[in-house]
C-alpha cells in the first residue's frame, strides 16, 4: 500500500508504512506522540544548497547552554508563552517527553517529542534556544519564560522552511 501511495506523492514526501486501522481512526487525535526537528545551518557562509531546508544562524552557537534550557521544556507544563495569537486550543497545556540539542558537523537540530504542539510552538522555542545558544540570554532564563505565560519574553518565531515533522507514534 506505501509504494502505491508513494507513486502519487511529491518526492519530497514518502511513506513509510501503511497499515488498516478501525473506521473511527483520526489521524490527529490517536496520536499518542510527535517528534519535530528544527535544522539549523550554524556555519560562517551558510550553503546554497540547503539554504530552502535549514535556517543559517553564521554566529557559533553554544549547543551545550540550549540544551541546559531545553531541560526546563520536558514534562507538562502551560507552553503560552511559546504559541502564537492565532493558536485556537483551548489549552495551552501540553508535555514534552524528550528535548534534545544535537550538534552534526556545521548543523545544530533542536528535536522536540511531546504529545501534542501548539501552533508555531517548536518555531518559537527554536528562537528562544537560539537566544540562548547566541549568549543572548542564560539557559536558566528558559525556565522563566515557561512560568510566566507571556509570549513577549520568548524568542522571535523562526521561519517554517527548517521545521519537520520527523516521527508520528501511535502506541
Amino acid at each position: 500500500m506505501a509504494i502505491a501511495i508513494n507513486s502519487q506523492l511529491k518526492p519530497s514526501i514518502r511513506i513509510q508504512k501503511a497499515e488498516e486501522v478501525e473506521e473511527n481512526f483520526h489521524s490527529r487525535y490517536h496520536c499518542h506522540k510527535k517528534t519535530y526537528g528544527y535544522i539549523i545551518d550554524n556555519s560562517d557562509q551558510g550553503t546554497a544548497i540547503y539554504r530552502n531546508q535549514t535556517y543559517h544562524v553564521p554566529k557559533p552557537l553554544n549547543v551545550e547552554a540550549m540544551q541546559e534550557a531545553a531541560n526546563y521544556l520536558v514534562g507538562e507544563h502551560d507552553f503560552s508563552s511559546f504559541k502564537s495569537s492565532g493558536t485556537s486550543s483551548k489549552s495551552s497545556v501540553r508535555i514534552i517527553y524528550d528535548a534534545k540539542v544535537l550538534k552534526e558537523q556545521e548543523r545544530v537540530v533542536i528535536m522536540l517529542t511531546g504529545n501534542g504542539f501548539l501552533y508555531n510552538m517548536v518555531r518559537i522555542i527554536s528562537g528562544t534556544l537560539i537566544e540562548i545558544g547566541k549568549g543572548e540570554k542564560k539557559p536558566e532564563e528558559m525556565k522563566k519564560i515557561l512560568e510566566a505565560k507571556d509570549r513577549s519574553l520568548a524568542g522571535k518565531t523562526l521561519p517554517a522552511h527548517a521545521l519537520y515533522l520527523m516521527n508520528v507514534s501511535y502506541e
